[in-house]
């Protein structure tokens, strides 16, 4: 979110707006970071405390591809298959919804206990940020590029993948 108030900034010539090309490379290392994270099989690591947010925690490598900001290595194909194993993943439990059709509270399913104090059901509504290439036209390569492995499902074939590294 930051990179939308820098950009905002930047287009308005407020004083700080500079700042805005190192935002991009950090939101690209964190897309690289997060694309990284998603296994073979659609799951990630259950830790931190946005993890009640759902595919909501790939806020930042949604809004990378949505603002074509993915880094070199990464095709916009291969984030929207890896995030589409993660969706698929995280709705399969038929206690994600209530009766009436409203998401419950967890990481999947309904887990309360998952929860920091502050969360509540429109909370859990903050998956929808991994949701953000919606906005992208359906001719964008995010879309209209064939299925990708995505690096940890190319690791785990036996694909070679670039070492992860730091930024300089």
């Amino acid at each position: 979110m930051l990179t939308d108030v820098l950009r905002i900034m930047k287009k308005h010539q407020i004083e700080g707006a500079d700042f805005l090309e190192t935002q991009e490379t950090r939101l690209a290392r964190y897309a690289e970071q997060l694309e990284r994270f998603i296994s073979p099989e659609g799951t990630f690591p259950v830790v931190g405390r946005s993890i009640v947010y759902r595919f909501g925690a790939f806020h930042a490598l949604a809004q990378a591809s949505l603002l074509h900001l993915l880094p070199k290595g990464i095709t916009p194909a291969q984030v929207r298959c890896a995030l589409t194993a993660v969706i698929q993943r995280q709705l399969k439990s038929p206690s994600n919804f209530d009766a009436k059709g409203w998401i419950r509270v967890g990481f999947t399913g309904s887990q309360m206990k998952i929860s920091e104090s502050y969360i509540n059901n429109g909370s859990a509504y903050l998956c929808s940020v991994g949701l953000l290439a919606l906005g992208l036209p359906p001719t964008d390569p995010f879309w209209s590029d064939p299925y990708t492995e995505w690096t940890n499902l190319k690791a785990w074939n036996g694909i070679d993948v670039p070492a992860d590294h730091a930024l300089e």
